[in-house]
């Protein structure tokens, strides 16, 4: 991990570690590595979108000052989700796409993810030239001047309608007969889901926690707080809800009872659809170290092959290129469908867990409910820093700790610790035949990371 860059690009609060300062040279190193790349007298052209924090615009602005400072001409995106950045960068044959977002974390966090010209996460390489530069001081980047400064377009509306075309031609039923409720976590998915909805005629949508004020982005909604979207479901017998998280990269639902469909679940069915189809190269599917047990015992049952990575969308992604895979995921909720996208997309998985729904004739629990989870506890310690995360991981005491709950749980379930890529966490989760089992290990281990970190 860099100075700056974690996992999925430059994080932090507002103001407080992350400011116009940082963003400004961001946007100034960012145009000067591309510049560099194109060659000489040729301007790179990049695309910038956000999500709905009260700090985006602050913090957009000052990535436009620096690439328009370095030569780069610059197509604002407006309030898009992720995925539409990383869309629109490649329809746009731009050299590079940033997002200004902080996924699923609070509205006082924000962040800076660079994609490619090929709408594919910024390699490491890149990433540490960038950093490099940042961290040096600029002394030596030229500022333009005269007609090379770099110009800005607007053109929100424009791409945003193309993006929602984009989604839509992915699914082959009109999904028709339908009633669905979609959260949309009064963040960038307030921009396109209902437009994108729309645009099935026969398909009845209702939306909720679509009105963001710059604050209330992940707020007791969305896909991190689902048990009210799941509620309402129920109660209002919908065949499903939705739920996208702040930049809609991921998506979660909800069955017609209520039961929540993670990103293992989805995997499963989506996965089983596209071996039937012959459209499941090597019958693989790639999750990661985080899939529920579940998950394996399902893909062993019905002849699936399951890979695992790193925890992390870039890892499940780069397995998928190395082996030519065509999908993959997180258990929360973060999916790729190659043939349609780069990177997740919630509202893509939205239309393909609906596409495939009205193609089955079955109720959601009926084709969701077929991959069982075990249950599952995971607890978020926090720590002081990247320093503290590293020395916790590398402790002897945790290493014994883990060892001796393994044994209680005597082959029947899972034990993994992790740091956060994105927060300053360590997160315990534990897998057991009975949820009683799975609490007290966490909890056991839990307390003893705060004990030892104290």
């Amino acid at each position: 991990m860099g100075k700056l860059f974690g996992t999925d690009g430059i994080r932090g609060v507002v103001n407080a570690g992350l400011d116009a300062d940082l963003a400004y040279k961001v946007g100034l190193a960012t145009a000067v590595v591309l510049a560099e790349e194109k060659g000489e007298g040729k301007k790179p052209l990049v695309t910038i979108g956000k999500d709905t924090r009260i700090s985006g615009d602050l913090l957009k602005g000052a990535l436009i000052a620096g690439l328009c400072t370095a030569g780069a001409d610059v197509l604002d995106l407006g309030t898009i989700p992720t995925p539409g950045v990383a869309w629109a960068t490649v329809d746009r044959k731009a050299d590079a796409g940033i997002v200004i977002s902080a996924s699923h974390n609070p509205f006082e966090h924000n962040g800076i993810k660079i994609f490619n010209g090929q709408g594919f996460k910024l390699s490491d390489a890149l990433e540490e030239e960038i950093e490099e530069m940042i961290l040096s001081g600029h002394s030596d980047v030229p500022r333009k001047t005269g007609g090379d400064i770099g110009r800005v377009s607007f053109v929100a509306d424009v791409v945003a309608d193309a993006y929602i075309s984009h989604l839509k031609s992915t699914v082959s039923t009109d999904l028709a007969g339908m009633r669905i409720l979609v959260d949309c976590a009064n963040g960038a998915a307030s921009a396109t889901a209902a437009r994108l909805f729309d645009r099935f005629e026969d398909l009845s949508t209702d939306v909720i926690n679509a009105d963001p004020n710059g604050v209330n982005i992940n707020d007791k909604c969305g896909s991190t707080h689902i048990d009210a979207l799941a509620a309402m479901v129920k109660a209002g017998g919908y065949d499903l809800g939705l739920a996208f998280d702040g930049d809609a990269d991921r998506c979660l639902a909800v069955d017609e009872l209520g039961n929540l469909i993670d990103g293992d679940q989805i995997m499963a069915a989506c996965g089983m659809d596209l071996l039937q189809r012959g459209k499941l190269p090597g019958s693989t599917v790639v999750a990661t170290v985080m899939s529920n047990i579940g998950l394996h015992a399902f893909a062993k049952e019905h002849g699936l092959s399951l890979e695992c990575t790193a925890v992390g969308d870039r890892n499940v992604l780069e397995r998928m290129l190395e082996k030519g895979y065509a999908i993959g995921g997180e258990q929360s909720g973060h999916m790729i469908f190659l043939e349609y996208a780069t990177t997740g997309d919630g509202e893509l998985t939205a239309l393909q867990v609906l596409d495939l729904l009205c193609r089955s004739g079955k109720k959601a629990s009926q084709l969701f409910g077929v991959c069982q989870r075990y249950p599952q506890e995971l607890i978020n310690i926090p720590v002081s820093g990247n320093e503290a995360k590293e020395k916790i991981m590398a402790a002897d005491w945790l290493s014994q700790a883990i060892r001796e709950q393994e044994a209680l749980l005597n082959g029947e379930g899972r034990i993994l610790v992790r740091p956060s890529g994105t927060e300053a966490l360590i997160r315990v989760m534990v897998e057991a035949p009975e949820e009683a089992t799975a609490l007290s290990v966490a909890q056991d281990l839990a307390n003893l990371i705060k004990t030892m970190n104290s």
